[in-house]
């Protein structure tokens, strides 16, 4: 939209017609959540953690084998810019939080049927591996600058310094779990097995047999790295110490982390009628201290029962067997009370019944050795477009592809942009990709007040859905395109 200051945010190379201060704080606020299987209230129920969502068929029906969900929020403190000569300056202090993750539609049936069918977990496999989540917050001090190099050409540029406030990175490469394990009505009733059962060699190898088939295995590889002063990883009491939980102290939050990064972009007009432009924006990367940093490993905490492990002392001799069947069974029954209890810790393990379970990861932390670092979300913008009816009619196309972790997300949006005066833009817009072709976009530039949104919310069945709020004061005389 020409009369809007707001686009130099997709490419600093599109200065806007006069300079703007913008109100602080609500002069620049943009939120976005979205995902391409997920509906909205699917994404904030996960937020949420909120009670039995997973249990729902449609839930169920809805998800991909990889859903993706992004949460992105971005204000600016403070922003102004203005024209001296043909250049133009810029300055913003702005916040940014990305959120990506990326969850498996493995680990809701692993949910749901652990909580739908109670003893589902003793003879069943899941592999729920490939849980990704990435968290980034910072705060950036920007310096823009753009110039026209002639009628046609304009290029810009902003260099930013970033002071990070948080980064997570979790990842569960592996968990795996497969089990064969003895009802509760089978224990008991071995629990219930007399003299006569034990008494002959056939009888014990029978029993043996069935003891040698029961197992339950538990893979576990996940590694979560935190830099966030004010996050702390609760421990739990005794020994040994696993992760219990992830806790955020608001009074402790500060700077854990300092950055780099830059803009760059160009518009060049190829007809009158026709400009394009291309961008790449957040080149940068963030160094995390070592002293903010907290490192949680469980690449060693699996389980692998084994039923052999159970059959330990039983006798094979038929001579001692049938001399004394007593002790035959007074063996068994200790080795049922090893499985029984070894059967309780898997099933403890594997049936939380929480999105990230602390109880079935395990983690255990260990000591930052070094500081560590993290890139941006960088983004690759191309656009194009022909201007109509004096140029008071825009018809656009535009390409953003931008690198989220710990999925890129990619988009192809159509626009029409009327702009009658200055003080007077409308938008509108359609994106293909990331709502399933099923939203439209709306923009309104009504004298110092921007209000837009690319995916519109169309109810709680929304894929995608952000908005756009922006107040600012114009500031110098307007200038010729």
């Amino acid at each position: 939209m020409e009369d809007t200051h707001y686009r130099m945010q997709l490419n600093p190379a599109l200065t806007p017609t006069r300079g703007y201060f913008n109100i602080p704080v609500i002069g620049s606020i943009n939120a976005t959540v979205g995902s391409t299987s997920l509906d909205y209230q699917d994404i904030i129920d996960i937020i949420d953690d909120s009670d039995n969502f997973y249990t729902n068929p449609k839930f169920l029906n809805r998800l991909k084998d990889k859903n993706h969900i992004n949460v992105n929020v971005a204000t600016e403190i403070l922003s102004a810019g203005w024209y001296k000569g043909k250049n133009f300056w810029s300055v913003n202090v702005g916040l940014r939080t990305d959120i990506g993750a990326t969850l498996t539609k493995s680990m809701f049936d692993f949910l749901n049927e652990m909580d739908v069918i109670e003893d589902n977990w003793l003879n069943s496999a899941y592999d729920i591996s490939g849980q990704k989540m990435n968290v980034n917050a910072y705060t950036e001090v920007g310096l823009g600058y753009a110039r026209a190099i002639n009628s046609r050409l304009t290029v810009g540029g902003r260099v930013k310094a970033l002071l990070g406030i948080g980064n997570m990175n979790l990842r569960m490469n592996e968990v795996r779990m497969s089990a064969n394990l003895p009802s509760d009505a089978r224990i008991n009733e071995f629990r219930n097995m007399g003299l006569d059962d034990v008494n002959t060699e056939a009888k014990v190898n029978a029993l043996r047999n069935e003891f040698n088939n029961y197992h339950a295995l538990l893979a576990v590889d996940a590694r979560l790295e935190s830099s966030f002063k004010g996050l702390n990883l609760e421990e739990e009491v005794n020994e040994p110490r696993y992760i219990s939980d992830i806790d955020f102290e608001n009074k402790d939050l500060g700077i854990a982390g300092y950055g780099f990064g830059i803009d760059l972009g160009a518009s060049y007009k190829i007809m009158d009628n026709l400009t394009v432009s291309a961008s790449i924006l957040d080149l940068g990367f963030i160094s995390w201290s070592k002293g903010s940093t907290q490192i949680a490993n469980a690449n060693a905490s699996g389980i692998d029962l084994k039923g052999s492990t159970y059959t330990a002392g039983i006798p094979t001799d038929p001579a001692v067997i049938e001399a004394d069947p007593q002790a035959t069974l007074d063996i068994i029954e200790a080795n049922l009370n090893r499985l029984e209890s070894d059967a309780q810790g898997y099933m403890d393990r594997v049936s939380g019944g929480d999105v990230l379970d602390y109880e079935l990861l395990q983690l255990r932390k260990e000591e930052a050795t070094k500081s560590r670092k993290s890139s941006l979300a960088s983004t690759v913008v191309l656009g194009a477009e022909y201007g109509l009816l004096d140029n008071k009619l825009g018809l656009g196309l535009l390409s953003t592809t931008r690198f989220m972790k710990p999925q890129t997300l990619s988009e192809i949006t159509f626009s029409a942009n009327y702009r009658p005066k200055n003080w007077f833009n409308v938008a509108l817009s359609y994106s293909v990709i990331q709502s399933a072709g099923k939203s439209f976009g709306l923009g309104l530039k009504l004298g110092p007040v921007f209000l837009g949104t690319d995916y519109m919310f169309l109810g709680k069945d929304s894929k995608t859905v952000n908005g756009f709020v922006g107040i600012s004061v114009p500031l110098g005389k307007r200038k010729t395109t």
